[in-house]
């Protein structure tokens, strides 16, 4: 497969042979499952916290006498049955994380991408340059590449005025080839790659 690469102004300026072999069939499929859900659960934050009847204010005065009130029988101002009392069982801070294998998130960005490219959702581009951090100058780079929709551009490394001018654009992320994961892949409408970019990705998906 080739893939036709762009300049910033939309000219074409070659094309780029796909090195990686792609997914074919339904293979992949339950690893792409595994990636997007181990991301999704990495993302929880864990914070939700509640006390128990140890950690929760209050004394160890006994509220009333055992007998002789004829109220029910009460040993702690801290008891889960009372207002303001414990929590039995309730949630302490946890990693949500879960742990899959690396073959397993290489094969789910490969299937991700091999879908992607079949469906002619990856773009090439030689570079994403600007010259100053202004919104209109990131707005023109878009429009000369005819991007509608959602879109993610994959660049070699982080650009500071790429980074600036990008952030009032709500359909547009940014992200590098290092921390392209699938769940970046799948998500956007388009892909958009730096040539440099892509070759490494090509290189991570190449390694045994």
């Amino acid at each position: 497969m080739k893939l036709t690469i762009k300049d910033t102004k939309g000219n074409n300026q070659g094309e780029l042979e796909v090195k990686f072999t792609l997914v074919e069939d339904g293979k992949g499929t339950q690893a792409v499952h595994d990636a997007v859900v181990a991301y999704q659960a990495s993302q929880r934050m864990g914070t939700a916290c509640t006390k128990n009847v140890g950690e929760v204010a209050g004394t160890n005065k006994k509220p009333w006498r055992q007998k002789g009130t004829g109220r029910a029988r009460a040993g702690s101002f801290q008891s889960p049955l009372w207002r303001g009392g414990g929590v039995v069982f309730g949630p302490k801070p946890r990693d949500f994380g879960k742990k899959i294998s690396r073959k397993t998130r290489q094969l789910a960005l490969r299937k991700a991408l091999s879908e992607r490219l079949r469906a002619g959702d990856v773009l090439l581009v030689d570079e994403f340059k600007i010259a100053s951090p202004k919104t209109k100058d990131f707005v023109s780079l878009l429009s000369a590449l005819e991007l509608k929709g959602t879109a993610l551009l994959v660049a070699q490394t982080g650009d500071k005025n790429l980074t600036l001018a990008s952030r009032n654009i709500p359909n547009v992320s940014l992200a590098t080839s290092d921390s392209l994961n699938t769940y970046d892949v799948l998500r956007p409408d388009k892909l958009v790659f730096t040539r440099g970019a892509f070759e490494q990705i090509e290189a991570r998906l190449t390694k045994e």
